[in-house]
């Protein structure tokens, strides 16, 4: 058995479809060099707007986008075909190394997430993971109370009124409404949230008045609350009026 046989009988014996979408053509092509040589089925594209048209039209197996792209970036084309309800795996590629664009990478949908340089070894590593895996049917919106949110579209809505979010409160956002209704901590939300932030926790609390003001105080709720000693914890609608000072368990108030 040849080489590129024996590599396609390591991933199961089929065809498997991997579509790049990257700028810089010397890196793209060593790339589809060294996949084809792994026995993938490579088909590159070197914009934004060709890679959305590329992922509508074909069918792959995996993606690998790169942020930083002509005509239009790495996250509009992902947050583009997560909301046609394309949920093909991708990998998105970078130059820079900070945890705002990983943060926003998987918010939009992404499945994985290398920074430049990489290692092709850990390349097709991540690829044979995220095709073991596949790509099941995701929701397309989460929902705590009358309080939605989009990650393709990148919207929140509550009551009908659409709420404007910076990109870190919706990370928040979305870590909270996905823990919804568990108690989560400053280092839980600053190790997913922030990732490798290394200043004071309070930034934490913060950031938690500011989406208090926005989801609840124009509504006269209190769903996004504060456990004393413990964290944060993210309810289904409760009026102000309703709420119990003092009661076990009892929160801080709005603006903590």
């Amino acid at each position: 058995m040849n080489t590129v046989a024996a590599r396609i009988s390591e991933l199961g014996g089929t065809l498997v479809r991997v579509l790049i979408v990257e700028d810089e053509k010397g890196l793209a092509e060593s790339m589809r060099r060294g996949l084809v040589g792994e026995g993938f089925v490579v088909d590159v594209v070197h914009d934004g707007v060709s890679g959305v048209w590329a992922a509508s039209e074909f069918s792959y197996d995996v993606a690998i986008l790169d942020i930083m792209l002509p005509g239009m970036n790495g996250y509009d084309v992902l947050k583009d075909i997560r909301a046609r309800s394309i949920w093909t795996p991708v990998i998105m590629l970078t130059a820079k190394d900070g945890e705002y664009d990983q943060t926003d990478a998987f918010d939009l949908g992404a499945d994985d997430y290398l920074t430049k340089p990489f290692s092709f070894k850990v390349l097709v590593a991540r690829l044979r993971a995220l095709i073991r895996r596949g790509a099941p049917e995701r929701p397309n919106k989460i929902t705590v109370g009358t309080l939605i949110l989009d990650p393709a579209r990148r919207t929140v809505t509550r009551r009908g009124d659409l709420i404007k979010l910076t990109a870190r409160e919706f990370s928040l956002l979305t870590f909270l409404m996905r823990n919804a209704g568990s108690v989560v901590g400053k280092f839980d939300i600053l190790n997913n949230v922030w990732d490798a932030y290394e200043g004071s926790e309070n930034v934490v609390e913060v950031y938690i008045g500011y989406l208090r003001k926005k989801i609840d105080t124009p509504y006269g709720l209190r769903t996004l609350n504060t456990v004393r000693g413990m964290g944060y914890r993210l309810d289904p609608d409760t009026d102000v009026a309703e709420s119990v000072e003092g009661a076990p368990g009892s929160f801080d108030k709005l603006g903590s």
